[in-house]
């Protein structure tokens, strides 16, 4: 039986990866609490990793932690912290760990009950492999959120962007906004780009995020609209 996705908790995924997917995510979650809402940010998959203090460590799952004003456990805010940065399933299969669908979606399930926002943000691109089989847009499908596209502006995107929500749609799943983030300082072109998109995608461009030297998701949250996503709450209400 399907039920419909709660208010407030959406799939992040990008059209590559280096393209700020969890720059987004984090100010995505800064927007959210912002706007009365208890939000955690969770990763599917990390591949990445540094030992320290007892347990692996991913730069951008603590991100995405520091940027949540819902505190989740570790499990849930990562269920596979991966040591090598390549393929999350080659990383996966070098330590002997078979990537289970069903405990990523179980992280997300323990994440609704610590947060009424959840930002499940994916790994590279939309279809990223997670087994012999299965994909990151396998996942996307089985939690039926909808789905944030970052677009990395730079030489390319047009057709990576259109590609990927054409992969989107034939997932049955609703493409509900996309973000313009200029990851290119010297892309010719680039509102352009960004015009060329606007008119292409069949979602509303909820957020135009110039290039910055050091970007920070407080900041990037103010290039955001997202009252649709996550419409203004009593900030005194549970």
């Amino acid at each position: 039986m399907h039920h419909d996705p709660r208010p407030g908790d959406v799939f992040v995924t990008g059209t590559d990866t280096e393209i700020g997917k969890t720059l987004i995510a984090c100010a995505l979650l800064h927007a959210a609490a912002r706007q009365g809402w208890r939000a955690a940010g969770i990763k599917i998959t990390a591949a990445g990793a540094d030992y320290i203090g007892g347990r692996w460590q991913n730069e951008d799952v603590e991100q995405l932690r520091h940027a949540s004003s819902a505190t989740l456990p570790d499990a849930a805010s990562c269920p596979y912290i991966l040591p090598q940065a390549v393929a999350p399933h080659i990383a996966a299969a070098a330590i002997g760990v078979t990537l289970d669908m069903e405990t990523i979606h179980r992280a997300y399930q323990i994440a609704t009950a610590h947060a009424d926002a959840v930002v499940v943000e994916g790994v590279g691109g939309f279809r990223v492999p997670l087994d012999d089989h299965q994909d990151t847009a396998d996942l996307a499908q089985r939690l039926r959120l909808p789905v944030i596209l970052v677009v990395g502006m730079r030489l390319g995107c047009i057709s990576h962007a259109l590609l990927t929500a054409e992969a989107i749609a034939a997932r049955g799943l609703r493409l509900a906004g996309w973000v313009a983030n200029h990851v290119d300082p010297d892309m010719q072109h680039s509102e352009a780009n960004v015009q060329t998109l606007a008119h292409r995608l069949p979602a509303p461009l909820i957020g135009n995020v110039p290039y910055m030297t050091q970007p920070d998701p407080e900041t990037v949250a103010q290039h955001l609209r997202v009252s649709t996503l996550f419409p203004t709450r009593n900030l005194a209400s549970p």
